[in-house]
């Protein structure tokens, strides 16, 4: 699945996020890969960060 995690904070925190997401619909998160980190900047200064990332969940039946 991919899911796009944001923070005001880091990258750190935005890769979390995207995982802290990822878990309210899926269960047995195993990875992730970043594809993707952009940043949105407002009078010279970065405001948010986000990542595009790619969560790996173990299928379980």
């Amino acid at each position: 699945m991919e899911v796009i995690g944001v923070s005001e904070t880091n990258f750190d925190d935005a890769a979390k996020n995207a995982v802290k997401e990822a878990s309210k619909s899926v269960k047995n998160i195993k990875s992730i890969y970043i594809k993707e980190m952009n940043a949105n900047v407002t009078n010279n200064e970065i405001v948010s960060y986000a990542v595009n990332a790619k969560i790996s969940f173990e299928v379980t039946s």
